[in-house]
């Protein structure tokens, strides 16, 4: 397979179409943020297809008259596609990953590896066995890899697979999920400044997350999309009103992500050099 991702940080702004559920649509408003933030201009939010609980394939079966994404991807106007799915991936992947390709050579489609609702795999939403997010805090480290670790191997196959089948990478992991088991493993040893339980990450038992754990997210992902990091980018207002929103957290989700993104194989070539914001 050969590699497609771009050998130096993109300067340029991209043209970005989401589709997602309600742990994954509202990163289209924070890229556009940390865009600016670091100087890029003209980012654009081309799309977002934001449907709950979805997996890929129920935004692919979107009505064609309504589907967006599809209409987008067909003129050639999507730079980069986020995609999110339900633990498990599902076949909308694959045909959005060949609809984004047939129509520009030079696409990128990330796929997010999300923190597990319930911190199960699988996790069925029709059976649940949580009810308050204080039970995120009695999660070890060893349960909490033991689960994902069964989890990343089932989504990472799939699209070492797809790539394979594309003939070059053109599909991208955001590793969420190893950002946010990284910070949870600092909340248990105390050293997230206001951040004291692993519950201040969720706003529920299912694992919607606070805006602390949003804000990982849109880190890991603009740093796949934009193969740079944004390190010492002052703390953005999304995180006001959190535990610990302040300097010192923002800079623990800033390195954390950073971490996450250049040490996954899959999430692309990320320039080394950590890139200031002053």
């Amino acid at each position: 397979m050969e590699n497609h991702t771009p050998d130096r940080p993109l300067a340029s702004g991209q043209r970005v179409f989401t589709c997602g559920h309600s742990f994954h649509f509202w990163v289209a408003d924070l890229l556009v943020d940390l865009a600016n933030g670091v100087g890029i201009q003209d980012h654009r939010t081309i799309g977002t297809s934001a449907i709950g609980g979805s997996r890929v394939i129920q935004h692919w079966d979107v009505p064609e008259e309504q589907n967006e994404a599809k209409k987008a991807l067909q003129e050639g106007n999507v730079d980069v596609l986020t995609l999110s799915c339900m633990t498990r991936p599902d076949e909308g992947i694959r045909k959005f990953a060949r609809l984004a390709v047939r129509h520009n050579s030079n696409v990128r489609v990330t796929l997010q590896e999300l923190w597990l609702p319930e911190d199960r795999f699988p996790f069925d939403p029709a059976n649940r066995v949580r009810h308050s997010p204080d039970e995120y805090n009695g999660s070890t480290m060893a349960d909490l890899k033991t689960a994902h670790a069964a989890y990343f191997k089932v989504m990472e196959d799939y699209v070492s697979t797809l790539n394979d089948e594309l003939g070059k990478q053109f599909v991208f992991i955001v590793p969420d999920a190893q950002a946010t088991l990284a910070l949870r493993e600092k909340i248990i040893a105390g050293t997230v400044p206001g951040v004291e339980k692993q519950s201040d990450l969720f706003t529920d038992a299912w694992g919607h997350p606070s805006s602390t754990l949003r804000m990982l997210s849109a880190y890991c992902h603009f740093f796949v999309i934009y193969r740079r990091s944004a390190v010492d980018l002052p703390s953005p207002g999304v995180l006001s009103g959190e535990p610990g929103g302040d300097d010192a957290l923002n800079r623990i989700l800033q390195q954390l992500a950073w971490n996450a993104v250049t040490q996954h194989p899959l999430s692309g070539d990320c320039d080394g050099t950590v890139q200031s914001s002053g």
